[in-house]
């Protein structure tokens, strides 16, 4: 929305001739925008959904949803679900987030859709934290939540999959300074990821054709600086500086028209993976923008969707890697 030439000229006219209708205007168009938007197949009916704070921050409850199938059963597959919003902005059950968890629970997944701090005031080594609490608060409740924590996807969209991509391309990389004991305890039981419209470089960001002040203040604002500035921080967060043949499985999904995160974000890091011998799978919407799911409903965005699903279930049914297993191809098979 943000990008919206006609919005901006709309808060503009409307300035014009009184501030507070400027700004009721913009905040009416906003909560509209955020109500509508749901994916094309999201079933009908109600499904079961559960909160929980996993973790305490100053004053701030951080809270995560549990969402399950309609069929009763002793333990789900798990659909980790990190939101969009540039790391400043968004949250777990806004509607486009509920509809995506309604979708995925009706395929038979339990989703764990999770609130983490804004990078306004905190850095992104402290979104990364949460990120990595509420995962730990999902393997510790596993019993009471039903979850099988032995099969578990992680997904985001933006700004939630540039931390799907991050946390399992961090962990899971020979490069990266943990040991290979918490290499191991990190990545346990996670067999996929899942991005939809992810900037996998956050140069990329910044680069000419990309218009989006949107994106530029999200990403200048939680790394607190331009990538001139911090180049180092810049490939520390990005993606693709970490991929390596020991990554899981990963799902891309990106609008070739995306004017918020360019789609070359996500065809450099497919390029990346299949050098490093990844199992992957790309696709591009020719029409797609960013957040595509939301408005397109023909048949290449339900194709997508779709193969989500098939993705997601056919890396959940396999058998579960041991610990020596990932240790072995961790030293051996590092690209």
């Amino acid at each position: 929305m943000v990008n919206k030439f006609y919005l901006w000229l709309f808060f503009f006219v409307l300035l014009g001739l009184n501030t507070v209708l400027a700004f009721a205007g913009v905040v009416i168009v906003f909560i509209i925008f955020l109500f509508t938007r749901r994916v094309p197949l999201e079933p009908k009916g109600q499904f079961h959904s559960d909160s929980y704070v996993y973790k305490q921050s100053g004053n701030l409850m951080l809270k995560l949803d549990c969402r399950y199938p309609e069929e009763r059963r002793e333990k789900y597959p798990v659909v980790f679900f990190a939101h969009g919003g540039g790391w400043i902005s968004g949250f777990r059950n806004q509607p486009n987030n509920v509809s995506w968890s309604k979708y995925l629970a009706s395929k038979g997944f339990a989703v764990v859709s999770i609130d983490y701090r804004y990078g306004i005031n905190n850095s992104m080594e402290d979104i990364l934290e949460d990120y990595s609490d509420a995962l730990e608060f999902v393997r510790e409740k596993s019993q009471m939540l039903r979850l099988d924590t032995s099969k578990m996807a992680l997904m985001g969209l933006s700004a939630g999959g540039h931390l799907a991509l991050l946390y399992a391309a961090y962990y899971t990389s020979p490069q990266a300074k943990v040991t290979r004991k918490e290499r191991v305890y990190r990545m346990k039981g996670i067999k996929a990821v899942v991005a939809f419209y992810a900037p996998s470089d956050l140069k990329d960001i910044f680069v000419k054709d990309n218009k989006s002040l949107f994106a530029r203040f999200a990403t200048r604002t939680t790394l607190k600086g331009f990538p001139d500035e911090s180049d180092d921080v810049y490939r520390r967060y990005s993606p693709i500086y970490w991929v390596s043949s020991c990554m899981p499985p990963v799902f891309l999904a990106h609008g070739k028209d995306d004017t918020v995160v360019p789609c070359n974000s996500s065809i450099k890091l497919a390029k990346k993976m299949k050098a490093c011998s990844v199992d992957y799978k790309f696709y591009v919407h020719k029409r797609g923008n960013h957040a595509f799911e939301f408005v397109l409903k023909d048949f290449k965005t339900i194709k997508i969707l779709e193969t989500t699903i098939n993705f997601l279930k056919a890396k959940l049914s396999k058998s579960v890697q041991s610990n020596s297993d990932f240790k072995e191809k961790g030293e051996h098979h590092a690209c």
